[in-house]
């Protein structure tokens, strides 16, 4: 089985517990306004590796990873990837590796093949990281190019299925820190029931290079970072303890 890499990070600290190999996937449908890898949106872009490729490399980090740690698998977005995905987990579980998406669900979609996929990578997933852009569909369409329905059905099924997950927010300035929206994602987030932990991802600028790279107009130019109340404020209505 064949997928397509944009990168890999060896010794990863912030994309699941523990000291995690994070491997970065090529393709993502979204095209998020603060995007800090756009190089990753092309399908067809990145390099090709096989699965037992990555296993073989996997081998020289499990004294480091597997103790506490894992592999995480994001991108772009990995579920555009799910046959490769599924088979890296396996091959995961079978050497005892902690395993974790990180994903917008982006490519969600509810047919049959699709779920029946779903269902069988959620058996060999220990947890999933989920980004929830914007709980509103039409400013959610906005800031992504894709409206969230599919993306909040995802949720909904993870929660069905007992899955763990970690729910993610990139906080931007005047996109995603309304504090009434903020309070009904909280509602949303507690309703689930699966949910372990809430992150505030602080809205940075360290990607912008690439859009240039890119020949990309970066939408956000006149947005700074939020400050350090702020972060706060919206880890207070999220229910989140300040790290």
């Amino acid at each position: 089985m064949i997928g397509r890499i944009h990168s890999i990070e060896t010794c990863g600290t912030v994309d699941g517990p523990g000291l995690r190999y994070v491997i970065f996937l090529q393709g993502c449908l979204l095209r998020c306004q603060f995007c800090h890898n756009p190089d990753t949106w092309d399908v067809k872009g990145g390099t090709e590796r096989s699965v037992e490729d990555i296993i073989n490399d996997l081998q020289d980090y499990l004294p480091y990873i597997k103790e506490s740690g894992g592999i995480t698998v994001s991108g772009g977005e990995p579920l555009l990837q799910i046959d490769f995905l599924l088979e890296l987990f396996k091959e995961c579980k079978k050497l005892g590796v902690h395993t974790a998406i990180d994903t917008s669900a982006g490519c969600f979609r509810e047919s049959p093949t699709f779920l029946r996929k779903v269902d069988e990578l959620l058996k060999v997933t220990d947890l999933v990281l989920l980004d929830l852009k914007h709980l509103d569909s039409q400013l959610h369409k906005q800031l992504t190019g894709l409206p969230n329905e599919h993306i909040l059905k995802f949720a909904e099924l993870l929660a069905e299925k007992d899955v763990p997950v970690w729910i993610r927010r990139v906080l931007v300035p005047g996109r995603t820190d309304d504090p009434e929206e903020l309070a009904k994602l909280n509602e949303f987030i507690t309703k689930l029931g699966n949910v372990k932990k809430v992150e505030i991802l602080p809205y940075h600028t360290m990607g912008v290079y690439k859009w240039e790279q890119l020949n990309l107009d970066y939408p956000l130019a006149n947005v700074n970072p939020p400050s350090k109340e702020e972060v706060e404020r919206a880890e207070q209505i999220l229910s989140i303890t300040s790290k």
